[in-house]
């Protein structure tokens, strides 16, 4: 088998997980950004607890887009 067919045989993976994790954690980052819970007014809490489902629904797509690759 040819050494470089090797290589990314093993980095394909590990770097599929980085690009994934970082997708997540800027999602995370856009959906948790700004004030604290106290500092908020209510339409700003449920504003954030509308960005939070949104981006836990983000989340389940990309999964089952990946899946069905």
């Amino acid at each position: 088998m040819n050494p470089e067919r090797l290589l990314m045989m093993f980095l394909r993976p590990l770097i599929r997980r980085l690009v994934n994790r970082g997708v997540d954690a800027g999602i995370d980052r856009v959906a948790g950004k700004g004030k604290s819970r106290d500092e908020m007014t209510p339409e700003e809490r449920q504003q954030a607890k509308q960005a939070r489902e949104m981006s836990k629904r983000a989340k389940q797509a990309m999964r089952i887009t990946r899946r069905m690759r």
